[in-house]
């Protein structure tokens, strides 16, 4: 069929490209491999569009990406846009099997990819799968043409007038809960980011300087890079840095804001404290990814002062509330334990098992809506049909709100130990907040262990300071007078680490797999 204009009023990349003329020479992006402009990502998408185009990729094409960070991911994910492709991140942490699994699952018609000789293995193992793959590679020595080599030869800018209709990005979840799923988010996401970025500049918010160490691959990466991008800050790159390195970073470019997980936090502090940085540049440290301890974001402030702030979200929403503590009420200390309120146009409800709103300070699962909602599961439609119900997305996550609309979690929907020393649900999350206000105490996950008596029993897995002492008798005695027995565990095992996902979260799933079938030895001590 030949390829005619279409209406391109719904792609927000042409939106973008304008606003990337007007920042023109203002620098873009820093990674480790060089320096790039807005005036140098609009040309370089431009022009990637049009290679792509002129070999026959087009509006609608599933797009596999398999490529590292380079100061080119974005102009190359706004290319593929431009033109109206569904993108497909690709994990690059994850087992070669899993990647080829979820790659045939996403039914591609493009690859891209770095060149590597893994990726080469999967490129090979992807195309005899998936029938007819258009191949692209990053790189000399790779299948198929080189893009990189490609744009050095000039070849002239993409026809704004064959933009595509609505793109959309595959991306996977971060698979804490159980096999990774493919979450869909569509145009109007991106949308949505643009619009978040011109309040910000509305407000007189100066452009940020963000340290972004998640990859391209996942939400929690593209989310503070394209917001930055939009606002017209600088994005900093620096994926897999070590706390020396963020801290180098951030003194030596003047970083405004970055994004950590609590265990990333808690490495940061215990790297502050004896290396002095100059961190005054900061004004959002944002957490996120998994609940932190309130002792512990106690001592960020004191390290870091009022930059730190709280933000809650998921693959499926990225950003569904925050709580910059710049804006903390002293007479709320309980608020630490929050992750504030809702974010821009979203809408946070708690309800109960039948669906039905509950009212502040009762506990049930968090539902969200808004304009950073998911459009759905990648061809799992009973699984989106029990996910977003009347447009409104069940997050699996349980917890409460207060009179002022702070939202506090508990814990998963799926962590929920059932034990039958009493009636009252236990979750973890109090639990380990309570383990980690202890001094001695640098981190805490709690799950659930098997027991003959009451089915599951509480199990604490618990990290020491260097140097620390204390016994499992003594935990388990904190948590019962900040508590109750229910929530005392039964077993503490001490660790010298907690198993942590590519994402630096907690893997609780590999720990319950570690218990399953067995428990630790009801007391002991660590030193």
């Amino acid at each position: 069929m030949t390829e005619q204009a279409r209406p391109a009023q719904k792609n927000y990349v042409r939106q973008v490209l304008e606003l990337f003329e007007r920042y023109g020479d203002a620098g873009a992006i820093v990674a480790w491999d060089g320096r790039r402009s807005y005036a140098d990502i609009r040309r370089t998408a431009l022009r990637l569009a049009r290679i792509l185009h002129d070999q026959g990729v087009r509006a609608g094409a599933g797009v596999a990406m398999l490529a590292i960070d380079t100061i080119d991911s974005a102009a190359l994910h706004l290319a593929l846009h431009l033109i109206g492709c569904r993108t497909i991140w690709i994990a690059t942490y994850a087992p070669v099997r899993e990647q080829v699994d979820f790659a045939v699952f996403a039914q591609p018609d493009v690859l891209i990819y770095t060149v590597t000789e893994r990726r080469e293995r999967i490129a090979g193992e992807l195309a005899s799968l998936t029938g007819p793959l258009k191949i692209f590679s990053l790189g000399a020595g790779g299948q198929g043409m080189d893009l990189f080599a490609a744009l050095k030869d000039d070849p002239g800018e993409f026809d704004l007038e064959l933009a595509g209709p609505d793109p959309e990005s595959l991306f996977y979840t971060s698979g804490t809960t159980g096999k990774p799923k493919l979450v869909c988010h569509g145009g109007s996401y991106y949308a949505a980011l643009l619009d978040i970025a011109e309040y910000y500049r509305m407000i007189g918010e100066p452009p940020m300087r963000f340290l972004v160490g998640a990859s391209f691959t996942y939400v929690s990466g593209q989310t503070p890079a394209f917001l930055t991008l939009f606002e017209g800050g600088t994005l900093f790159i620096d994926e897999g840095a070590d706390p020396v390195q963020t801290l180098a970073t951030i003194e030596k470019e003047r970083i405004t804001s970055t994004f950590l997980t609590p265990a990333q936090l808690y490495e940061l502090i215990d790297q502050a404290r004896t290396t002095p940085t100059d961190t005054s540049s900061m004004r959002y440290l944002n957490v996120g990814g998994a609940a932190a301890s309130p002792a512990r974001l106690a001592e960020a402030i004191e390290c870091f002062g009022p930059a730190v702030r709280i933000v809650y979200g998921s693959s499926e929403v990225p950003l569904i509330t925050d709580y910059p503590f710049l804006d903390r009420d002293p007479d709320h200390p309980e608020r630490l334990s929050s992750c504030g309120r809702p974010f821009a146009d979203t809408l946070v409800g708690i309800r109960d098992a039948s669906g039905a709103a509950v009212p502040p300070g009762q506990t049930g699962e968090v539902w969200v809506s808004g304009s950073l909602l998911m459009t759905g599961y990648w061809r799992q439609p009973e699984l989106t049909g029990q996910t977003i119900v009347d447009g409104w997305l069940r997050t699996g996550d349980v917890g409460h709100l207060d009179e002022d609309g702070y939202l506090f979690l508990v814990g998963r929907a799926s962590d929920m130990i059932i034990t039958g020393q009493g009636a009252a649900n236990v979750y973890p999350q109090p639990i380990e907040d309570v383990l980690v206000s202890h001094p001695a105490v640098r981190a805490a996950a709690v799950i659930a262990v098997p027991h003959e008596e009451y089915g599951e029993a509480v199990h604490a897995v618990v990290v020491i300071a260097p140097g620390a002492d204390v016994t499992a008798d003594e935990l388990r005695e904190l948590v019962r007078g900040e508590l109750n027995d229910l929530y005392a565990p039964g077993t503490v095992e001490f660790a010298g680490s907690l198993p942590m996902t590519p994402l630096s979260k907690v893997d609780k799933r590999l720990l319950r797999e570690r218990h399953h079938g067995g428990a630790a030895e009801p007391s002991g001590s660590a030193s």
